[in-house]
């Protein structure tokens, strides 16, 4: 291998990551079989950890949760790049009646994508190991759990020092939404901040014929409802960006009983650090005024979520033109900007790097489905589009 350019080195590993397809695959479909929650992916974790020892790489588990940090050293020195998937799945009953690997685990599936993350990032790992001859430098490659769940597992893998020593960092999502063969990069700002509150509302119950001796919740709390629609419309400035939307209104239990508490739950978007804290403040703000004028007494818990997902113009125009190289410029498409969230922009916070999506969706409708739904599934071939990928990258900064 030692002999082999730069190129032929590329199309050989190439050559392997395709042999190894129907393994990576099993991979796959192994953990679809075996969902594990955020912050409970104990099983998981000891699958992965097993086939990176197996590899032969340094192996470091139990990174802020069970979070798995593998180094792949090369034996000239160069750049440290890290390359990270998730694993944590989702609180979803799998519908997929005709799949062969339908979740095992009833409420619980991989339906995001995440399985084949992580299955895409160890084939990486297990080909790019039989290569250190060529490496200059070191790979690290993060298996993060917890993405789906705030405070989310990058941040507490950060903070056990998982990117200790890390130049860049690169991630890839699959995208049921975009065809396969298609991969989606963009720079800038890419997903939103997503902070989340919970509302209480404290009124006085009582008879349902006699409301001037209550402080009906259900009516303060459809009050603050309607106020909170404006703070965007309103109060932002509208050449930002910002979503304010209430997800939870619950309140009462009989049809002639005023309730006295309503609980609201919510979700706050925005990209702009100063949008950002000024929602949080009109929430308040909000919600103090119209419980006041009421009667009414209220009680706030607001989490501050992700931070809004950033990718660096320079590392993002070079993996543009990587990939233009591998899978053809026409199939290199700009990544759409969304009001969803990741916690990957927390490792964008601290290294250069980006972020980008791999297209998975084909013709069967079985591909067609949103990440999120319970019959989500995708192409299998997008596994080896996102090897193609990270092997791409790291042949620029280490070959």
């Amino acid at each position: 291998m030692g002999t082999l350019n730069k190129e032929q080195t590329l199309e050989q590993i190439f050559a392997d990551l395709e042999a190894r397809f129907e393994e990576i695959v099993s991979w796959r479909r192994y953990m679809h079989q075996h969902p594990e929650l955020s912050f409970q992916e104990e099983k998981t974790a000891k699958f992965i950890e097993e086939k990176l020892v197996g590899f032969g790489l340094d192996v470091r588990t139990n990174v802020g949760g069970y979070g798995i940090v593998a180094v792949l050293e090369g034996e000239q020195p160069g750049k440290t790049i890290a390359l990270r998937a998730d694993f944590d799945a989702l609180p979803i009953q799998d519908e997929k009646e005709e799949a062969p690997y339908k979740s095992l685990n009833p409420g619980v599936m991989h339906a995001c994508g995440h399985d084949g993350h992580t299955a895409a990032l160890l084939g990486t790992a297990q080909t790019l190991s039989q290569y250190r001859k060529d490496l200059k430098g070191q790979v690290v490659f993060l298996f993060q759990p917890a993405e789906e769940l705030p405070p989310g597992g990058a941040k507490f893998m950060i903070e056990d020092n998982a990117l200790d020593g890390v130049d860049y960092v690169f991630g890839a999502h699959l995208a049921s939404g975009i065809p396969l063969g298609k991969i989606a990069v963009g720079e800038g700002y890419k997903q939103a901040a997503v902070d989340k509150f919970d509302i209480i509302i404290e009124g006085k119950g009582g008879h349902g014929a006699r409301p001037h001796n209550t402080v009906d919740s259900i009516v303060v709390g459809s009050e603050v409802v309607n106020s909170l629609q404006k703070i965007v419309s309103r109060r932002v400035n509208p050449l930002q960006s910002a979503v304010v939307t209430i997800g939870v209104f619950q309140a009462g239990n009989a049809f002639n009983v005023i309730a006295d508490t309503a609980r609201l739950e919510g979700t706050v978007r925005t990209f702009d650090k100063e949008v950002r804290e000024q929602v949080k403040e009109e929430i308040y703000t909000i919600v103090e005024g119209i419980t006041k004028g009421s009667h009414a007494g209220y009680k706030i818990d607001y989490l501050h979520g992700y931070p809004a997902l950033y990718n660096h113009p320079k590392e993002t125009a070079l993996v543009r033109n990587l990939f233009s190289e591998v899978f053809s410029e026409d199939a290199v498409i700009d990544l759409e900007t969304s009001m969803g969230a990741e916690d990957f922009a927390y490792y964008l916070l601290e290294r250069p790097g980006t972020f980008f999506s791999v297209g998975a969706q084909n013709d069967d409708e079985k591909t067609h489905y949103p990440h999120h739904h319970p019959k989500f599934d995708f192409d299998e071939r997008a596994l080896l589009n996102t090897e193609k990928a990270f092997v791409k990258i790291i042949s620029h900064y280490l070959f």
